[in-house]
């Protein structure tokens, strides 16, 4: 490329980056400061994803005043849903998400197809789909793919916490207090985390089942919401919290089991299409090679 070319992509970006300015200048409403901040007022944690802390400014001032403008209830709540039980609700909100798929699935994809047809680069149409496409499916895949590193955190931990609170509760002490116990001798679990949250939603007026539904929520885990069940139901009906804890650990062991004897029988049959087509030909050929070639040449073949 040289620098003819370099020149007039530049002069491009610097007409493009003019014309946005110029035009957001005349249309800024004042109202949309309110947009580019968080209804908490508090600022947004630096995500795991470098794509989003890229975007993030660009989504700020491009995307975001239009993604407020999105009403659809139904795919707005499904969103909040996907970054909850992702555990992202302090990388990014609703309208940011948005902002996202409109930047990635829109505005760039724009961006290359007016570059495509000014410097006649012979960039396939399919391409610039493919980048719409993956802009507009890339913060669901993040938000499913922290949603399960999730899961896999909270199933490992979940016997060992339950078994930690039974032993508290029988030692005399009352669930919440058992609770911070375990709280305060935890560090980097998503579980561990989630019973913070839990703790601070008692002292805030939350009364214990809410808390723990709340958690329930959050983490959108059938064993944790049958977890929380158990111990509401026991709460309300006066039962043993410490027995029903022991019987939960024991029932979680046993499932914990059970979901090992399954990976490994998917494991063992998993492995069978690649033994087929790399490991078996192979052996053939060592096995039966020589055979095949001294029945065509004879003796000629020193085997």
């Amino acid at each position: 490329m040289g620098s003819s070319e370099l020149l007039l992509i530049a002069g491009l970006v610097l007409a493009a980056m003019s014309v946005y300015l110029f035009v957001n200048s005349l249309l800024k409403r004042n109202e949309d400061a309110s947009v580019l901040s968080w209804a908490s007022g508090d600022e947004p944690t630096q995500s795991k994803s470098p794509i989003i802390n890229l975007s993030r400014p660009l989504v700020h001032q491009m995307t975001l005043q239009h993604a407020v403008k999105i009403k659809w209830p139904g795919y707005r709540e499904n969103v909040r849903k996907k970054i909850l039980t992702g555990g992202l609700a302090g990388e990014i909100n609703v309208d940011e998400f948005i902002g996202l798929q409109l930047l990635w699935g829109i505005a760039f994809p724009l961006f290359l197809a007016i570059f495509n047809f000014a410097l006649e680069a012979e960039m396939s149409l399919i391409v610039i789909l493919g980048v719409s496409v993956f802009g507009f499916v890339f913060p669901h895949m993040y938000c499913k793919g922290q949603k399960q590193l999730r899961y896999t955190s909270v199933i490992v931990d979940l016997p060992f916490f339950t078994d930690l609170l039974a032993l508290s509760t029988e030692a005399g002490l009352d669930f919440v207090g058992s609770i911070q116990r375990i709280v305060d001798k935890t560090e980097d679990s998503v579980l561990g985390d989630e019973l913070r949250t839990v703790l601070k939603d008692i002292k805030l007026g939350s009364s214990r089942a809410e808390a723990l539904k709340g958690m329930a929520e959050r983490l959108d885990i059938p064993e944790i919401t049958s977890f929380v069940s158990v111990i509401v139901d026991a709460d309300s009906t006066g039962a043993s919290i410490a027995q029903v804890l022991k019987d939960q650990g024991e029932q979680m062991r046993l499932e914990r089991f059970v979901r090992a004897e399954k990976a490994g029988a998917r494991a063992s049959q998993a492995i069978l299409l690649p033994l087929m087509i790399f490991i078996l030909p192979a052996v053939f050929i060592m096995v039966f090679g020589p055979v095949i070639l001294q029945f065509f040449y004879g003796n000629a073949v020193n085997i």
